[in-house]
């Protein structure tokens, strides 16, 4: 299709001509000369950005999924921490609850009131028969 100020066809080839020969002067364009080294320079980048770009988007994903496993080693951890907060709170209250038990069994236990037991008996073995079998 000729240009509308000129019947030069190559006036309309002008923008693509340009974005193929980047740096070279106009004339050169003007000049009818074709840019066969910067073909195959625009080839080397072209395919040096698409080689880039997938690596890139490889990376990302890489660091995406390395973030996902830690948000889930994360969730993971914290599930595993309060259940251990809850089993904790659970032994306290029965370790309370035995020490209150074994505080009201001394006070009614006959073997734990005789000073006899005491010198001729150790402690444990008298605590043992108090217990029920």
């Amino acid at each position: 299709m000729p240009c509308p100020h000129s019947n030069e066809p190559r006036l309309v080839l002008l923008p693509i001509l340009r974005r193929s020969c980047p740096g070279k002067p106009m004339s050169h364009v003007f000049g009818g000369q074709e840019c066969a080294g910067s073909h195959e320079e625009d080839d080397k980048k072209v395919r040096r950005r698409e080689k880039n770009r997938v690596a890139a988007q490889r990376s990302r994903k890489k660091q995406t999924q390395k973030a996902d496993k830690l948000h889930e080693e994360y969730e993971s951890l914290e599930q595993e921490n309060t259940s251990l907060k809850k089993e904790i709170g659970k032994l306290t209250d029965e370790m309370k609850h035995l020490s209150e038990v074994l505080k009201d069994h001394e006070k009614i236990c006959p073997l734990l009131h005789c000073t006899m037991n005491f010198v001729t008996v150790p402690r444990p073995d008298a605590l043992s028969s108090c217990l029920p079998r």
